[in-house]
């Protein structure tokens, strides 16, 4: 099933804008900026939801699925995927274990045919100042995460969104290129990243926000 990953990364970065924004008409203290990476979950659930999209959070990944639990591991344990998509919000995602039996719901959308995303985020500038592991959070392509979504056998479209905040427009492109250069050298199965850009009033020391979605290939 085709999913359009630019209307995808176009609804993040739309949710962003307007949150920003009304954080400027507000006249807050912080901005988006200052959340971490899960207190950007809901701003980027929320942004896709606006822009019609089924949105399951916390979902385990298929082949984790598969594996029975024991006594120490409970169903709702085991390797989760950020946000998992489907085509409206009306629409569940299957359980396979439901899936041959009279509860399935009839428009459910299989795990197979769904979006998968892991998002990470790395702000330049943080409320206690200049983030000095910056460059380090930045140049590590979350390697974990991209492996587990390029060998899952039942994923077929993914990709990682990086959310990312600078001092300028300029450092951001220079710091995506390094990134992405990094990434090919080591031979992660990504492709070229999208971006989406805009500027936000500078209260840390970050005037620009990036978001940038990256297409993981399946190994």
């Amino acid at each position: 099933m085709h999913w359009d990953v630019y209307q995808i990364l176009d609804a993040v970065a739309d949710g962003f804008e307007a949150v920003a924004r009304q954080h400027d008409l507000e006249q807050a203290v912080y901005g988006i900026d200052a959340l971490d990476e899960l207190g950007l979950h809901p701003l980027i659930r929320n942004a896709l939801l606006n822009a019609d999209f089924g949105v399951w959070p916390e979902q385990r990944f298929p082949s984790d699925r598969g594996k029975k639990p024991s006594r120490r591991r409970r169903k709702s344990e085991g390797q989760r995927c950020d946000i998992v998509l489907t085509r409206h919000p009306d629409q569940p995602l299957v359980d396979p274990e439901a899936e041959a039996t009279l509860f399935a719901p009839p428009d459910s959308l299989s795990l197979e045919a769904a979006f998968w995303l892991e998002i990470k985020t790395v702000s330049q500038y943080t409320t206690e100042g200049p983030f000095a592991h910056y460059g380090k959070e930045l140049l590590n392509p979350v390697a974990r995460d991209i492996r587990k979504l390029a060998s899952d056998r039942l994923i077929f479209n993914s990709a990682l969104l990086l959310v990312l905040f600078n001092e300028s427009e300029e450092t951001a492109q220079h710091d995506i290129a390094a990134w992405e250069k990094r990434s090919l050298q080591k031979g992660y199965p990504v492709g070229a990243p999208i971006v989406r850009s805009f500027p936000i009033t500078d209260r840390l020391g970050n005037a620009h926000t990036s978001i940038i979605l990256v297409p993981v290939r399946r190994l």
